[in-house]
Order: structure tokens, then C-alpha cells, then sequence
């Protein structure tokens, strides 16, 4: 049982230069460096089944990414960068509503003693620091859930300012 064809992938010297620098390059991400093995490989005109099984990835995956670097080669090197058409595709989804500098005063807020803030706990909790988010105006609304999820993400942990 056979399908489409692979699409073709044709590379020109530079970009073939380039794909083999992120294989190479200890930076490299790793997710970005396996990206560029398949097309490479892909290059050499093999089946989306042959590059996945030398690569180690589903056909599926050699699918998407040959597709993807052919729709992209319209597009100068100079406008979009290898790695650039290697990169993870926008998420679909409502853009978030905290911005960066709400986080960081989120951040800081946890990083205050529950005392200065009138607060009869020793530690916050996300119930508590939900609730001076919202006192403050840092946001309107935040679920104490979401709270404590913002601060995993940050630096600091409410539990380490009240002990640290």
C-alpha cells in the first residue's frame, strides 16, 4: 500500500551548508538539530519511510517537515533564516491577557512576606496571593490555580521568600 509521493526536496549549497552547521553545532536545540537531519536526508530522495527509520522518527513527522522546508523555499535565505523555517509553528490559541511585566510583579509580590501586605500567614498560599494580585490590581481577575502556576514558572517560590 503505497501513497502520495514524497515531495521533493531540493537544496541549494547554502542552505545545505547551514543545515549541516545546526547538526553539528553543540547550541543547536535538539529539537531543531533532528529538523534539519530529516531534511537533509530527505535531500538525498529517499521515501518519507526510509528518512524516518534512518532519522528515528514517524513518517508522519518526515511528512510535515519535508512539506513544510518545500513551502518555504519560495523565501529567500536572506528573509527567513534556516533555522527560522526549522522553528516551532505559531500555537493556535487567544493570545494571553498577563503580559511580562504583570508577571514580574507577580513574581515580586511572592517574593514579599505575607506580613507587609497585612497578611496573618507565614507563607503564601494560591489562595492568598490570588487574592493580593487582584487587591493590588496587578490583573483583574486570577485564579489562585493560575497564581501558583505564574510563580512556578518564575524565579522564586512563595514558600522559598518566607523561608529564604
Amino acid at each position: 500500500m503505497s501513497g502520495p509521493p514524497a515531495t521533493a526536496v531540493a537544496l541549494a549549497s547554502e542552505e545545505r551548508a547551514e543545515l549541516e552547521r545546526l547538526v553539528r553545532a553543540h547550541t543547536t536545540p535538539q529539537q531543531v538539530a533532528l529538523r534539519a537531519r530529516i531534511i537533509l536526508v530527505a535531500a538525498e530522495g529517499l521515501t518519507n519511510v526510509r528518512v524516518g527509520q534512518r532519522v528515528g522518527v514517524s513518517r508522519e513527522a518526515v511528512r510535515l517537515w519535508r512539506d513544510r522546508w518545500a513551502g518555504l523555499q519560495a523565501v529567500p535565505l536572506d528573509e527567513l533564516g534556516v533555522e527560522e523555517r526549522l522553528a516551532d509553528a505559531p500555537r493556535p490559541g487567544a493570545p494571553g491577557r498577563i503580559g511580562a511585566e504583570q508577571v514580574c510583579q507577580v513574581i515580586a509580590l511572592a517574593c514579599e512576606a505575607p506580613a507587609l501586605a497585612d497578611r496573618p500567614i507565614s507563607q503564601w498560599t494560591g489562595r492568598e496571593i490570588a487574592d493580593e494580585i487582584t487587591r493590588r490590581g496587578i490583573v483583574g481577575t486570577i485564579s489562585p490555580r493560575h497564581a501558583a502556576r505564574l510563580l512556578k514558572r518564575g524565579i522564586c517560590s512563595p514558600i522559598w521568600s518566607a523561608t529564604g
